[in-house]
């Protein structure tokens, strides 16, 4: 097998398991406790927000902990929403994970007017185009970093510079990109920012929610007034430890890990390219994660290509609804035709690859497209 999708999630790195084991069972306290037990596990649980702090750029008191990256979409867009005298503006993209597009229709259904900005046939928005959007009402602007399909990387330190002199928030769903490349929030000049552990090799359900000291939002969760107010419910402290560790182990590979990555994925482009004439490759060819590859095949099925290579652990820019094959809204957006599209085909490096698959991965789903 050769795992090609580490965009859509990782395995638990043994650093993070390591790290949990104790709060599985002995150190089991709750953090609100006052006694030992508690003290601990309220310690463990700094240590790890400022392990994720570290990660991205932060202080560890602008860290909320939640459920992963969609719980940390919503707190910041419906937050804004509800803390916000109406009418409420947003303006975010067209090509955003439905995390943040399913929300912002959620929130057009109780009033609020939401801006959806297109993106060029490369996968990129126009900073300018952001400007134009912004109203007197314009109560958040919120543009992912990293596309989880294309990987294409958006402007965000240009879109930033614009928010900021017109006193707009500005928040980025980071999921994809944190641990993949350098974050420092404070030079993409980001008001939030979204994190998902089970894309850096932390455990599925915990995530992180940057938000700016002195950003007031409405807390998506109500209750005993756990994460200093902005999140309630008593801390997992098992799985934010996992999530801590994860961040500690990507903040100090991701500058050894990105040209490595890179290096297999030009490979990997330049290998299938030679074998495939007809493959197009989708999205900037430069401004884009160093894992990420996005591929078509004209003509042909991205899913019935994949099926032909049962080794390959990939995905397409398909997804089968009611037993109807649609095809990636985010390359409709871009421009690429329907019979392009389907042919659609997403491969992400990681941890689990090396060099020396790069050639056998080429041949398998070259053999699987016909060539």
């Amino acid at each position: 097998m050769i795992y090609l999708d580490h965009n859509a999630t990782t395995p638990i790195a043994p650093e993070a398991a390591r790290a949990m084991s104790p709060y599985l069972f002995g150190e089991f306290g709750n953090p609100s406790s006052e006694y030992e037990l508690g003290r601990r596990a309220k310690a463990a649980l700094e240590a790890a927000r400022a392990q994720v702090a570290g990660l991205i750029g932060a202080e560890p008191g602008e860290v909320v902990f939640t459920s992963g990256g969609t719980e940390s979409n919503n707190a910041i867009l419906k937050g804004i929403f509800y803390s916000r005298s109406r009418p409420v503006h947003i303006v975010t993209s067209r090509t955003e994970h439905p995390a943040i597009i399913n929300p912002c229709l959620f929130l057009m259904a109780q009033g609020a007017q939401v801006t959806f900005l297109r993106v060029d046939g490369q996968g990129l928005i126009d900073p300018d185009e952001v400007g134009r959007a912004i109203r007197p009402e314009t109560a958040l602007v919120s543009i992912m970093l990293a596309n989880n399909e294309t990987g294409v990387l958006q402007p965000i330190e240009e879109i930033g510079r614009i928010t900021k002199a017109r006193g707009v928030p500005l928040h980025t769903d980071a999921a994809q990109a944190v641990g993949k490349i350098p974050i420092d929030v404070r030079k993409l000049g980001v008001d939030a920012l979204s994190v998902a552990g089970h894309k850096i090799y932390a455990p599925k359900g915990v995530g992180a929610l940057f938000l700016r000291g002195g950003l007031e939002i409405e807390p998506f969760m109500h209750g005993a007034g756990q994460e200093a107010g902005r999140r309630a419910g008593t801390e997992n402290v098992v799985l934010a430890v996992g999530l801590g560790a994860a961040a500690e182990l990507a903040a100090g590979r991701v500058d050894r890990d990105g040209p490595l990555l890179q290096e297999m994925r030009d490979r990997l482009e330049a290998a299938l390219m030679a074998r495939l004439p007809d493959l197009v490759r989708v999205g900037h060819p430069d401004r884009r994660l160093p894992n990420t590859l996005n591929v078509c095949l004209p003509g042909r099925a991205g899913a019935d290509i994949l099926a032909r290579a049962p080794e390959i652990q990939a995905s397409t820019g398909a997804a089968c609804h009611a037993g109807q094959v649609k095809v990636s809204p985010v390359l409709q957006e871009m421009g690429l035709a329907s019979e392009v599209a389907m042919g659609a085909i997403r491969l992400t490096l990681g941890r689990l690859n090396s060099p020396d698959q790069i050639e056998t991965a080429a041949e398998l789903l070259a053999g699987a497209a016909g060539a």
